[in-house]
């Protein structure tokens, strides 16, 4: 169980600081709130009580003889703000130390994470990118905030991230330490395209061939890149998760429209990250209409391959981009996997392979995996761990390719 405190300051998306704090609590996590004045004119004592189930750390002088605005950040295993206002971001910036959360800011020794929610014109104005750009070189992880609505009838860049967007983040920051990554964008100025979920071939108007992937992978590889500073495009098959908020997203429904829109986007992408799971056939016709019950008989499907689409990708590479593909096998020996691993890198053409065993139900749609990535000289890492955490491991991988190459 990791101690977080929550900070909440004076925002409209106060509110939905419920939501991450009640996604924590459910996680198991030890959750204080600690809000602003301005915060509890938005959302009550009670309420942030009630969810937490510990008392709210409200100022700096109750409970003084347990040094509370210095107890608290030293003890937290993070420090997650959420909705931090423009006012807030300021003084964190500045160093203020003037209420009880500016002082748990500059106490913590832990990763800290941002989630700004503002008007656009607030989010874009020089002062705040200027605080934010310091809070960033200071090992802050501050996240891009969403576009959509705001407050009243505006619309645009501001609004704060999905709260399980933000949970997902806090929970990968909690797991593995990549605050300096995250912080640092260790991708900024990188295109990244990445594909996602299975593929529907379709049979009839009503019925398709498919397979049982979530696209959880290859969201969280997206969600990762963008994170870390990367300009992403999620290329979106069938998917059985949100997809984040601060990526492109292009649907496809077929392996021929997936093949058609990753060979589009990545002529002029740096990292092309091939994680959908495109069918392998297709059927040679399609009918036209319902295909009907026929008394007791079955039906034969004519069924056809589709494009290799990691392979055309790796043959219209251009200089300095950097191909990952993946590859589900049901081998549960490790040398044996590695050895099929190694067998396709080289068959397709890609730069990096991450490889796994999804037998007996191990990976699809599961929070977790458990992967070997390969490159041409044998395995680069080993990783079990949550998708998110995966992910990140992933790109750390692409970013020693792009280094070494």
């Amino acid at each position: 169980m990791s101690r977080i405190v929550l900070g909440v300051s004076g925002g409209i998306a106060a509110y939905k600081a419920c939501e991450v704090l009640r996604r924590l609590r459910e996680d198991s996590h030890e959750v204080t709130v600690v809000p602003t004045v301005n915060a509890l004119r938005f959302v009550g004592e009670t309420t942030f009580a009630a969810l937490s189930g510990r008392a709210v750390a409200t100022d700096v002088f109750s409970g003084a003889d347990q040094i509370p605005h210095v107890r608290l950040g030293r003890e937290a295993d993070l420090v997650l703000v959420v909705p931090a206002t423009a006012d807030l971001i300021a003084r964190q910036a500045a160093g203020r130390a003037d209420d009880l959360l500016t002082n748990v800011l500059l106490t913590a020794t832990c990763p800290v994470l941002v989630c700004p929610a503002m008007h656009t014109e607030m989010w874009q104005n020089a002062a705040t990118r200027a605080n934010v750009s310091t809070l960033r070189s200071r090992g802050v992880v501050v996240l891009d905030p969403a576009s959509g609505r705001l407050a009243g009838p505006d619309s645009g860049v501001g609004r704060l991230p999905d709260p399980e967007e933000i949970v997902i983040i806090a929970q990968t920051l909690l797991a593995a330490d990549f605050t300096s990554a995250a912080a640092g964008r260790d991708l900024s100025g990188v295109s990244v395209v990445v594909s996602a979920g299975g593929t529907h071939e379709a049979l009839d108007p009503v019925r398709f061939i498919g397979n049982a992937s979530s696209g959880r992978m290859g969201v969280e590889i997206a969600r990762a890149a963008s994170l870390r500073g990367a300009r992403v495009t999620l290329v979106a098959a069938h998917l059985e998760v949100p997809v984040p908020s601060s990526v492109e997203v292009r649907r496809v429904v077929s392996t021929a429209d997936l093949a058609a829109a990753m060979t589009e986007t990545a002529a002029d992408a740096d990292v092309v990250v091939m994680a959908a799971a495109p069918a392998d056939f297709t059927p040679s016709e399609r009918s036209a209409s319902k295909i009907k019950k026929s008394g007791a008989e079955g039906i034969t499907l004519n069924l056809v391959q589709t494009t290799d689409v990691l392979a055309g990708l790796a043959d219209a590479r251009r200089p300095g981009q950097t191909i990952v593909g993946f590859a589900a096998e049901t081998i549960g020996d490790e040398s044996a996997l590695v050895a099929a691993g190694m067998s396709k890198l080289a068959r397709k053409g890609a730069d990096l392979l991450v490889v796994n065993d999804v037998s007996d139900g191990k990976v699809f749609a599961m929070p977790e995996n458990s992967v070997v990535i390969v490159d041409a000289a044998g395995v680069r890492a080993r990783v079990t761990a949550s998708k998110a955490v995966v992910a990140h491991r992933i790109l750390d991988a692409v970013l020693h390719h792009r280094a070494t190459h």
